[in-house]
């Protein structure tokens, strides 16, 4: 389908599209950009299978890619737009994977002027609290959700070839604008995070959280499952669809 996936980010969203992919023979070449200090994590990568080759310069990772596929946190898919601003292809179709879509839509028009039609924004409702590729699996996505969204300059045959590559995936495909993805997903998934956190942290400071997290019952040990998913990736989430939040957290007062 693709014949050579470019994956910015190989951990655990874009370690499981690689894997699913090749188990899926959607791609002949699968390769990832990283940074330096992301050695170990690429290495394991390639190890692993997950990946045929990685490489440190953005250039030679895109190269004749037909997906370039940024599944890095929210916070820096600007700087990776910024990056890949002089490389970009019209025969290449780049996609994402992040939490938040308005924020990815806003980084792309400070970046580009305006948001490139081969620019389809995705996020696969599916996930798991280890980070990292080697806790990446090729059924992540199966029977899960994922939901694009374009917008009304998205060129057609990117958006079909994205819609056909996360069904192949196993992921029931939805299609949804930019706003309403941004609000919904803060109801379902971004609150219940924020006060899985906050609950487990107040808990924590207790005088009897030996007692407290001990006796717990399923309900509590699901918080606590929630409330172990990495802070960082989380934090920046939060900040990027702020003003979807924030309403809502006024109304659990």
């Amino acid at each position: 389908m693709f014949d050579k996936l470019c994956v910015i980010g190989v951990g655990l969203i874009g370690g499981s599209v690689a894997r699913a992919a090749r188990q899926q023979q959607l791609s002949t070449s699968i390769v990832a950009y990283g940074r330096p200090e992301d050695q170990a994590n690429l290495e394991a990568a390639k190890r692993l299978g997950v990946i045929d080759e990685y490489f440190f310069e953005l250039a030679a990772a895109v190269e004749g890619a037909d997906c370039v596929l940024i599944a890095t946190p929210v916070a820096a898919i600007e700087s990776i737009f910024a990056a890949l601003k002089p490389l970009w292809s019209v025969d290449t179709i780049y996609t994402d994977v992040g939490s938040t879509k308005a924020s990815v839509v806003a980084a792309a028009v400070r970046v580009f002027g305006s948001v490139p039609d081969n620019l389809v924004p995705a996020h696969p409702i599916a996930g798991a609290e280890q980070s990292g590729v080697e806790a990446s699996v090729a059924d992540l996505f199966v029977h899960k959700r994922l939901i694009i969204a374009p917008l009304t300059t998205t060129r057609a045959d990117a958006l079909q070839s994205i819609q056909r590559f996360w069904q192949r995936l196993g992921a029931t495909v939805a299609v949804m604008d930019v706003q309403r993805h941004d609000a919904v997903l803060a109801a379902t998934s971004h609150l219940p995070h924020i006060l899985a956190f906050a609950l487990v942290d107040m808990l924590g400071h207790q005088d009897e959280q030996n007692a407290i997290f001990n006796f717990a019952a399923g309900g509590f040990k699901d918080f606590t499952r929630i409330a172990s998913s990495d802070p960082t990736m989380w934090r920046d989430i939060f900040t990027a669809n702020k003003n979807e939040i924030i309403p809502l957290l006024q109304q659990t007062k």
